[in-house]
Parts: structure tokens; sequence; C-alpha cells
């Protein structure tokens, strides 16, 4: 018996590490999809902030997100044994499945996930500083907070529990990806499009991004890591049955993927009549964001139905926000914060725990607090440093001025 224990234990804890390994690969995928869709004059500055970001995140929530999230010292405790010089020996009980370290990895990469999202929805104009002086507060705050009252179980301001109410979130369709897309969508309100982008009389110019082959490693590169992200979520391998979850999800996973994908491109050769590869590296990613809330229970069918979905909505989501003159370079509001309701509502389909009424009180909670919130983190921001570079700045790319460093230097033109 104690060694079978610890086998699973082992197995488990292993599971969870590479999971939460690919997880942060992921941080990759964002890097290069974003350097790809950004021009050539701003792909250092964003390159920056996505690696400084990915540590920033997992600084603060060491030093205080987890305990946020889920609660007191405790919570902490169970987090971070390596801390058992402060908090206790940090000695695993026998009923613990894995090891609590482990546990802390793996929810740290998701609060990186969701603030690699509004990396991109900024990009081009936003102040290195400004930008992550708010990591440090979504990562810190505001992220934990909204995790409590999900995934963390507590009550909402001590009114009411999501889980209660109906509300469930798999692997963080609402929890990470629309809380990402809320906290960006914040910024981009208070920052403006960039220069160039709508004229007066309404139209709208296509700012194309400066490396399409990179922008789509990227993409591969998220595909990937969200094997690790849903499969992780499912907390679990040692058993039969944990086994035969992580392979569906694994598999729903891809199929998505797929549908949102051939989806995108389909509609993109009917509305444009062209194959727009951006259209279609974004309806990969609308459909991992699709099934991420539930893709334990849908069949391989209905998962790539609810891609295919994912990747129609993006689309019409894409082009709305243009109309209204909601410049998001890499489309990430549309992603992640449209698909990713898209995707909370998907889940009583075919999960009977979960309920309508519960998906949209919950997403209503995440996105009025990280909203909220992160407006009036960015307002403060504003009017202490700026967030905004200057027309120059803009103009000449924010390589130079935010980073002193251009990422293409042999293919500049000199006067």
């Amino acid at each position: 018996m104690e060694i079978t224990f610890e086998l699973g234990y082992a197995l488990d804890t292993f599971y969870f590490l590479i999971c939460g390994a690919l997880v942060m690969w992921m941080a990759a995928g964002f890097t290069m999809l974003e350097a790809g869709l950004v021009r050539a004059k701003n792909t250092t500055e964003i390159l920056t902030k996505n690696v400084a970001l990915y540590a920033i995140s997992c600084i603060m929530f060491m030093v205080c997100g987890y305990w946020v999230m889920y609660g007191g010292p405790e919570g902490l405790h169970a987090a971070t044994p390596f801390l058992d010089g402060i908090l206790g020996d940090g000695v695993a009980e026998h009923e613990d499945t894995y090891s609590p370290a482990s546990d802390f990895f793996f929810q740290v990469v998701f609060v990186a996930t969701a603030m690699s999202i509004v990396s991109g929805a900024v990009a081009e104009r936003m102040k290195l500083w400004a930008f992550l002086t708010f990591a440090v507060v979504m990562t810190g705050f505001i992220y934990p907070m909204e995790g409590s009252w999900t995934w963390g179980g507590a009550s909402v301001f001590g009114m009411y529990t999501l889980g209660d109410l109906g509300f469930s979130d798999f692997a963080g369709s609402g929890i990470v990806h629309m809380a990402g897309a809320a906290a960006a969508l914040a910024g981009v309100l208070l920052l403006g499009a960039r220069k160039g982008k709508y004229t007066a009389d309404g139209k709208v110019n296509a700012i194309p991004g400066a490396n399409l082959p990179l922008a789509t490693v990227g993409m591969f590169i998220l595909w990937m890591g969200w094997f690790g992200f849903n499969g992780g979520s499912v907390l679990a391998l040692a058993s039969v049955e944990s086994a035969n979850a992580v392979a569906v999800v694994f598999l729903n996973t891809n199929a998505a993927a797929a549908g949102g994908l051939v989806t995108a491109l389909i509609l993109a050769r009917i509305l444009f009549k062209k194959a727009d590869l951006t259209m279609a590296l974004n309806g990969a990613l609308a459909g991992l964001v699709a099934i991420t809330a539930e893709p334990s229970t849908p069949t391989p069918l209905q998962a790539t139905l609810f891609g295919a979905l994912g990747g129609v909505l993006v689309v019409f989501s894409i082009l709305a926000l243009d109309k209204l003159k909601i410049d998001d370079p890499v489309g990430a509001i549309s992603v992640h914060g449209v698909v990713g309701l898209l995707g909370l509502l998907l889940v009583p389909i075919t999960n009977d725990a979960s309920t309508f009424s519960g998906q949209l009180i919950g997403a209503a909670t995440i996105f009025v607090w990280v909203f909220g919130a992160s407006f009036i983190a960015w307002a403060i921001i504003k009017a202490v440093i700026g967030i905004r570079v200057s027309d120059e700045e803009e103009f000449e790319g924010v390589d130079m001025s935010e980073c002193g460093l251009e990422a293409y230097p042999d293919f500049t033109v000199r006067s």
C-alpha cells in the first residue's frame, strides 16, 4: 500500500511538473506570436515585455499572489514548502496526491499566461515601464483575487460562491483568458489606437506584422503548450480513470484547435476572398480558448464544433472591434475575451454540474472585477508616469526609445 501511494505520488507530481513546463513554454509562444504580428521597429520591446512579465509573475505570485488566491499563511504554506524555515517543515501529508511545490509551479505559469495576453493588445505604443508596473498589480493582486472566488472557492466579497451558483471553468477560459483580455481592454481604452490605424472617415488601415513565419511558430508553440494547460488541469495521472481523462482532454484540445483554424480560414476566404493567415492563426487559438472551460466532457466531434464556433466568432469579433476603433494589434481581446466568454457558455451543454445562469454570473463577476480594477490601476499609472510614448517615439518605433536596441539592425535603412 505504501509503495503504491509513493508511486502514485511520484507520477502525479512528475505529471504536474511536466504540464507546468509545457504551460511555461507558452510564454515563448506568446512572445513569438506577438513579435511576428508587430512591426519590426517594435520587436525588441515586445520581446522585453514578455520575458520581464514572466519573471515578475513568478515573483509576485510567490510573494503575495498565492496567499491572496488561496487564503492566509496556510494557503501560502501549501504552495511554497521550500519556505519551510519560515512557514514550517513543508512535509506533504499522506492524503496529498502530489507535491505542494508542483501545485504552486503549475499555478504560477497560469498567472504568467493571463499577463501575456495583455502584452500583445497594448503593443507598439505603450511605455515599457508602465506595462511592467501594471504587471506587478495584475499578478500580485487583481488576478489572484478573482482566482480566490473561482478556483479558490471563496465567496465574492462575502456575498456568494460561484461554485454554489453552478459556475464551472475547468482550465480557465474565463479565469485566465477572459481575465487577461479584460485587463487588456481597460488598458487599450485608456491608451488609444496606434497612429494611422483609423482615419477620420472611419476607414480601417491594416498594419501588417513584420514576421509571419515567427507568428506561425508562436501559434504552434501555444498549441503544444495548451496540452499542458488543459491536460494538467485534470490534476492527476496515476490511475486508470485519471489517465483516460487526460487522454480525452488532450484529444479534445487538439480537435478544437483544428476546428477553429479551419473555420476561420474558410470564413476569411468568404469575407476577404483571400486565405488570411493571421485569421487562421487566431482561429486555432480561439478554438483552444473555447474548449479550455470544459475539455473533459465533450465528444471529439463536439470539441471540434466548439472550436469551430470559436474560429467563426473570433473573425467577426476582430472586425467588430476595428469598427469600434479598439486597436488590438494581435487580436488578443477577441481571441481570449470574446471567445473566452463563449467557452464558459458552452460548458453546460456537456457538463450537467454547471448552469447557464451560473456561467453568466461567473463571467460577469470576473469581467467586472478585472476590468474595473485594471482600469483604475491603468489610470493611476497614466496619471503618475504616463502610459503612452510620444508621437515621435511611436513613429520611429519604441525599440530604440524604450530598449536602445533594434531587433533587425542589419535590415535597417539609414540615410
